[in-house]
Formats: structure tokens, sequence, C-alpha cells
């Protein structure tokens, strides 16, 4: 039986959920037990209740009153809206921002990106998807903007766990580097438009790709 710290159970048990979806263990469509997660945490339902309410709200989980919880399955239109609403909170995030970065800022960046590309050669989906959020939490650490951030948080699960499932389909390790090189490079330039514009089509790029392969209705997946 899995175990787990007996602090923060809400907390912990959304990260469980999210792991086990970038693992592959719980898939889009699949269907969560309340009773079964419980019990592989060795923790009451009342948690795991809480949890499911919070991924739900934020979109990762579909509940289906009298009958579950599910793994959230979005068709096409929700993907793109979902990628071109980051893009665009994010572009706002750096681009308000990019005066605030420093030098070892941009080495960071630089090593991060050099990171994504060796761990996408290596077909590593999780590592790829977690070195690029610590990529992309670096770029909108200076944001002081608490609603812009609460905002991004919201979307940002949701975002790993499409790309997670998808990237591999959609670009080779070189392109993982490049997309997010050019990100840095605007970076640098310290123009706010081509910050914003960057940071804004590397989102709606993949929004645009994932939707075009993703199932066209977003049905459940009643196997």
């Amino acid at each position: 039986m899995t175990t787990i710290q007996k602090t923060t159970y809400k907390d912990q048990v959304i990260g469980y959920v999210y792991e086990c979806i970038l693992d592959g263990r719980h898939l889009p469509g699949g269907q969560i037990k309340e009773a079964l997660l419980a019990k592989e945490l060795g923790i009451s339902r009342a948690p795991v209740r809480e949890a499911l309410k919070e991924l739900t709200v934020n979109g990762i989980i579909d509940y289906r009153p009298q009958v579950g919880s599910f793994i959230a399955l979005l068709p096409p239109h929700q993907i793109r809206d979902v990628y071109t609403t980051r893009g665009v909170l994010e572009g706002y995030a750096i681009m308000s921002t990019r005066e605030q970065f420093t030098t070892g800022d941009i080495e960071k960046l630089q090593a991060l990106v050099a990171r994504m590309r060796h761990e996408a050669e290596l077909g590593n989906r999780k590592m790829v998807v977690q070195v690029g959020d610590d990529f992309h939490s670096l770029l909108i650490s200076r944001n002081r903007n608490l609603q812009l951030a609460e905002y991004m948080e919201r979307l940002r699960l949701k975002l790993h766990v499409l790309f997670c499932r998808y990237w591999s389909d959609l670009y080779s390790p070189a392109e993982i580097g490049n997309r997010h090189q050019r990100i840095v490079t605007s970076l640098l330039s310290g123009d706010p438009a081509a910050i914003e514009q960057t940071v804004r089509r590397h989102y709606s790029e993949s929004g645009d790709r994932i939707a075009a392969i993703s199932p066209p209705n977003g049905q459940w997946n009643e196997a």
C-alpha cells in the first residue's frame, strides 16, 4: 500500500493523482474511484474528496453526478482555449517583468533548455514536462500580480497532462529545445512586443497541434 506523510493530505492526494496521470497509470477518460484512491494512500476518504473537488475546479477531473469522477478528456476547442489563455497570461507576466532578469537567470534558463533537449532525446516524457515546468516557473517568478499567478496556476497542471501525453508526437528533441530557446532569445532582446508574441505563439502552436490529433468530440471512454 502506498503511504504519504500525515500533513496536507489534500495537496498530497492532488500530487499523487497528477503523478499517476503523467506516469500513464490514469488515462484521459478513465474513472477515479474515491474509495480505491483512499485505500491506495492509506487515508480517509475526506481529503480524497477535497482533492478531487479541487482537481475538478482546475479542469483535471470531470465530475459526473450519480456516476463518478473521471480524468478530463478535453475536446479540441477547449485544448486550444487552455493553451491560448496560458500564453496570453504568461506572455504578459514575462513582458512586464523583463527588466528584472539577471545574467544568472538567463544562464539557468539556457541550462534548462539544454536539459529539456537532452531528456527529449532520451524519450523521457515525464522529465521533459518537469524540466519544462522549472523553465516556465523561472520565467514567471518575478510576477507579483497575485490574481495573474492564481489563473496561471489553475492552468498549469492541465497543460502538463496534455503535453506529457502528446509531446513526442508533436516535436522532435531539437524542436523541444529550439522552441524554448526562442523565448530566451526574445527575453534577451528586451523588446516587450517580441516577448509577448513569442510566448503566445509558443503556447498557441502546441494547442493547435494537440487539438489536431486529439479525439474530435471529447467523449467519455466508456470501455
